[in-house]
């Protein structure tokens, strides 16, 4: 997206203060417009439309990228990260799915934000699980729930029930909790450098409940729904995994239109076809669940 230099940026000369203010005065959306702007994306690849789409959620953005305070991290790198996330999100964003672009962005806002995070923390290892990942993520928020944010270790029956809360192994609550020491943030601090502000972090909060366990919680059940739909793909032959794959789950939809000269059938077949593999992979689906105690999942 060609228009991404001329956002503005946060920089630790300028101050986060600075942008925080510099990107309120981008208007909010109404539905109609935001529909109508990515229409326009879509369609006609108008990078005007999508650069407007960009500013609109700059400051969810960085709402956003403020609640993963305290990793040691520049927060403008973070919120630059929240940004790329953001004009990921545009660039993918379907207006005729039905829901608001701040919907489907807060996804690849978060995601964009934790890869960044794990790339920088050297204690973040490729390969390391999504228990450590989540105990990452979530370790302050554990110790809150049970009154224990003192600094220094922590006692053994927090340690045991960190542990059991977050599905990790007490060794890695002890030493996560070392690495981690000394690198929160307060909430009362002043955002950015200007003498004059007077805003903390705290009010740029998206939400206190947030939680980002919920993202690789999330991330597991769709890593497991795909194991699962792959599995059941099986159950269709060559032609039916062909079209349902070419008409629901491809990023662009390939049109009855083209399927039907590729196979030489009427449209109408190539909706049959469609359908017909459809039902049969869902109940393949539900029946390959049933096996593996998924079934909530299918």
């Amino acid at each position: 997206m060609s228009n991404y230099k001329n956002l503005p940026a946060p920089t630790p000369e300028g101050g986060l203060n600075r942008y925080m203010q510099e990107i309120r005065k981008f208007p909010m959306l109404e539905p109609e417009q935001e529909y109508m702007l990515a229409k326009r994306w879509v369609e006609d690849q108008d990078t005007q439309s999508a650069h407007q789409l960009v500013t609109s959620h700059l400051r969810l953005a960085a709402k956003i990228a403020m609640g993963y305070r305290g990793y040691g991290l520049p927060q403008a790198e973070v919120i630059s990260e929240a940004n790329v996330g953001l004009m990921q999100a545009v660039k993918r964003f379907d207006p005729e799915k039905g829901f608001r672009l701040a919907t489907y962005a807060m996804w690849w806002i978060r995601a964009s934000i934790q890869e960044y995070i794990l790339r920088s923390w050297s204690l973040v290892k490729l390969g390391t699980t999504s228990a450590q990942k989540k105990l990452f993520f979530n370790l302050r928020k554990a110790k809150a729930r049970i009154g224990a944010l003192e600094e220094g270790d922590l006692r053994p029956e927090h340690v045991k029930q960190i542990a059991n809360d977050l599905g990790v192994t007490e060794e890695e609550v002890t030493s996560m909790n070392r690495r981690m020491a000394g690198s929160d943030a307060s909430l009362n601090a002043t955002v950015g450098s200007d003498a004059d502000s007077t805003m903390q972090w705290q009010d740029w909060l998206e939400d206190e409940d947030a939680d980002q366990a919920g993202d690789y919680e999330a991330r597991d059940e769709l890593d497991a729904r795909r194991a699962l739909l792959a599995e059941a793909m099986d159950v269709l032959n060559d032609r039916e995994k062909d079209i349902l794959t070419q008409r629901r789950l491809s990023e662009e939809t390939v049109t009855l239109e083209d399927l039907s000269a590729k196979y030489d059938v009427s449209r109408e077949r190539i909706r049959q076809i469609e359908v017909r593999a459809f039902e049969k992979l869902q109940g393949r689906m539900r029946d390959l669940a049933a096996e593996k105690g998924m079934l909530g999942r299918a």
